[in-house]
């Protein structure tokens, strides 16, 4: 759709151009900093962002006061509150990013032509990211991190809902990034609730911006993917499947399904279906989903499943096409592994989708067959992060088929050059 409804005040506009422009050139200096530079800045930054946690906190009540007026869900809410361990975290958070290995000028492959040419491709920055965000605080500083990480500098569009944190966030940021010798402008966060300075981003600031990476709801990430006239890096949902097979431990079956729905309820990586073999369906899925509404989730499910387990509700259409992001799950009873991929071809979103089994050949199967941006054996989906994959930090998670794909860390914010060293040939 086109960002029709919220036009820009010209000062708006300036505003936001003179950002890009600055971003722009700030990305050339940082591009420039070396691993050593990057490294010291990510570590002031998370330095910077301790002390500044009683600050950070306070405009954290601000926010989480006007959340409740607002009526946010207890999902949002919980994605928007911080506490003193969780500002801990994200600075432990940012360390991690430090630690990890510099990907600018890595060589991701080199080789030798008939020609004599020596020829390596080479990882080097995007330029300069915009990321678009909702009710997650620790997210400003998290893709701060890791476009510094790689040598990009970043434009931040927080949420309205968390406006206030993140500005002290990045405020800290910014410190930390003076403290280093490095620009200021390398992380620039818009001030402002007017939504259209999102419009304004997704025109690319006047070239300034080279990719845009979403990271909230369905409505953001539709709107961004919709009205980019940038690249974009995003996923719609998390429709994550648990998928229990004839040859499943039935005990882990219980704990993965438990943990994976209901560890954190509101996140992307969070299960929303369970598919069970329908040859031990009668003897697994009660016990499955009386450890699911033990921990306080409720089911819905399809008629074969009911039938087993009559306590649960009716599932509709909608329920196996919806992100529940609270305390529901869906269930469908499956005819084995072929079963439960066609099920996930429908109705997956290319998030995260998971098997529980002891039979490696299905396992197999099933991770080299089913079409998605992480796929999992025998493990809680809540592990689709890109913290737990050892990147320190992600944006979000790519569902996408183009550039990254799965957690998206310092690595997948670069693009590659091709290097190439010769001895004087020329080309007959």
């Amino acid at each position: 759709m086109a960002d029709t409804m919220y036009t820009p005040t010209e000062d708006l506009r300036a505003t936001l151009l003179d950002m890009g422009v600055r971003a722009r050139a700030a990305s050339a200096e940082l591009a420039k900093a070396g691993k050593d530079g990057r490294t010291q800045a990510i570590l002031a930054m998370a330095d910077a962002l301790l002390a500044a946690e009683s600050t950070i906190l306070a405009a954290n009540a601000e926010d989480l006061a006007g959340g409740k007026e607002k009526g946010l869900t207890d999902a949002m809410m919980d994605r928007l509150a911080l506490t003193p361990e969780r500002v801990a975290a994200i600075a432990d958070a940012l360390r991690q990013v430090a630690e990890r290995p510099d990907p600018v000028g890595s060589e991701i492959a080199r080789w030798t032509v008939p020609s004599g040419l020596d020829i390596a491709r080479v990882r080097t920055p995007l330029g300069v990211i915009g990321i678009i965000y909702e009710a997650r605080p620790n997210v400003t500083a998290d893709a701060a991190a890791l476009c510094v990480r790689s040598g990009n500098a970043a434009i931040l569009r927080a949420g309205s809902e968390s406006l206030q944190s993140a500005m002290e966030i990045a405020n800290a940021l910014r410190a930390g990034l003076a403290a280093a010798g490095l620009p200021e402008d390398a992380i620039q966060l818009v001030q402002t609730k007017d939504r259209a300075a999102v419009g304004e981003m997704l025109s690319g600031l006047g070239g300034n911006i080279d990719l845009i990476v979403p990271r909230g709801g369905k409505g953001l990430n539709q709107r961004v993917q919709d009205d980019a006239r940038v690249p974009v890096i995003g996923h719609l949902e998390g429709l994550c499947h648990i998928y229990v097979d004839a040859a499943a431990d039935p005990q882990k079956a219980i704990d993965i399904a438990v943990n994976a729905k209901m560890r954190r309820t509101g996140i992307c990586g969070s299960a929303e279906t369970l598919l069970i073999d329908q040859a031990v369906a009668s003897d697994l899925l009660p016990a499955i989903a009386a450890a699911l509404i033990d921990a306080g989730c409720s089911l819905v499910g399809d008629e074969a499943a009911r039938a087993i387990f009559a306590e649960m509700g009716v599932a509709t259409e909608d329920d196996w096409r919806t992100e529940y992001l609270a305390p529901r799950i869906s269930v469908s009873v499956v005819d084995g592994v072929r079963g439960a991929m066609a099920h996930i071809e429908t109705y997956g979103t290319s998030h995260t989708e998971c098997i529980i089994t002891e039979d490696t050949a299905t396992a197999e199967t099933f991770l080299s067959e089913v079409d998605a941006g992480i796929v999992m054996h025998n493990a809680s989906t809540q592990y689709a992060d890109g913290g737990e994959f050892g990147m320190g930090a992600e944006i979000g998670i790519a569902t996408g088929r183009i550039h990254a794909r799965g957690p998206v860390g310092a690595e997948q914010l670069t693009i590659f050059k091709y290097v190439v060293r010769g001895k004087g040939q020329t080309r007959p």
